[in-house]
């Protein structure tokens, strides 16, 4: 007890050193106090930063009965987000921890620099992070790691440095399996709707297509690879795009079940069927791919787990355990429903 409360309080004494301030100034900054000048909480800040200060209240938070984590979403309107948020909840319940949700768009404040941010999670008495398929920024992450705020990030929009603990699924292997099941059912024009160009998880299941394509001698066609967001739009958007082109696919794989649901929508105002006139298949194996008409054929990647699994190595890192990794990739599953079938001759 006596080695962590030591350094505590020097580094306190650290900050206002290297701020040029009084510690009780230093105290109203990090405690969130009003009475301090923009110029002076400026500085404080940047000292707090350099030298990685935890406060009293983010050490109380660490205390059994006060863990409270802040689960981030890029938005909360998809089957996925929803899941991964159960498995976040029920790990939570059996744990005695607090789970606080934020989604990016309505977090304000987006002027705030990478420190002053992860000082309003030290202020607000966050005893750690989730953040799922959000944008964060590599110095974001630091800050929060400088200030000893356990993160745990699902599906980063930004590859996180080696340092930051990311969860995922096996994007490769499901992408190459999703197109492998429509090369079977003879489909050789195949698309895929992806997500954000730089997503690792898009990427993965991008690459996993193209093998797949290329081990079947398939070219693949820069027209039928269309980015975008994981969203039903970018598969209303898509399918307009494909349907475009001289030579629309047969097949498309979408990159989630939310794209896939806009494809869906959009074949049937263009009064196209699937799977007889198009087959498709999804990503993430949501409740939305069971109840869709028709059912979607989906690569399912086990999103509970995925919530268990970063909430789980946020209280171990809480607790100073080691993980056994910083990188963990939790196995996907093809799941063929009635979305995808063979292919007619024309």
């Amino acid at each position: 007890m006596t080695t962590t409360a030591q350094p505590e309080k020097t580094t306190l004494a650290a900050v206002a050193l290297r701020a040029g301030v009084s510690a009780p100034t230093v105290s109203k900054v990090v405690n969130g106090r009003e009475d301090v000048s923009s110029a002076t909480r400026a500085r404080v800040l940047a000292a707090l930063e350099e030298l990685g200060y935890q406060s009293p209240l983010q050490r109380r938070t660490a205390l059994p009965g006060h863990t409270v984590v802040e689960v981030i979403f890029d938005a909360l309107t998809s089957a996925y987000a929803v899941e991964i948020l159960n498995g976040v909840l029920e790990y939570a319940g059996a744990s005695d921890v607090e789970i606080m949700i934020s989604v990016t768009s309505h977090l304000g404040g987006a002027t705030l620099s990478p420190e002053r941010r992860a000082q309003r999670m030290v202020e607000a008495g966050r005893s750690g992070m989730i953040v799922v398929t959000s944008a964060f920024s590599a110095a974001q992450l630091h800050a929060f790691r400088r200030r000893k705020i356990p993160v745990a990030v699902i599906d980063p929009l930004n590859p996180p440095q080696a340092d930051v603990v990311s969860v995922g699924a096996t994007n490769w292997a499901g992408g190459k399996a999703a197109t492998e099941h429509l090369l079977q059912l003879g489909h050789s024009r195949i698309a895929y709707l992806g997500g954000p160009e730089a997503a690792e998880c898009n990427q993965a299941r991008l690459h996993g297509y193209m093998a797949a394509l290329m081990a079947k001698g398939v070219a693949v066609n820069p027209a039928y690879v269309i980015p975008g967001r994981f969203r039903a739009e970018h598969g209303v958007l898509g399918l307009k795009k494909l349907l475009d082109l001289a030579e629309p696919p047969t097949a498309i794989f979408a990159a989630s079940d939310s794209i896939a649901l806009g494809v869906l929508s959009e074949a049937r105002k263009n009064g196209l069927r699937v799977p007889e006139d198009l087959s498709l298949v999804g990503f993430d194996g949501t409740y939305q791919a069971e109840e869709s008409i028709p059912p979607l054929t989906s690569v399912s990647q086990p999103l509970q787990e995925m919530g268990r699994t970063a909430l789980r190595a946020v209280l171990r890192q809480l607790h100073g355990e080691a993980l056994d990794s910083q990188r963990v990739e939790l196995a996907t599953h093809l799941v063929v429903r009635e979305s995808t079938a063979e292919l007619k001759q024309r």
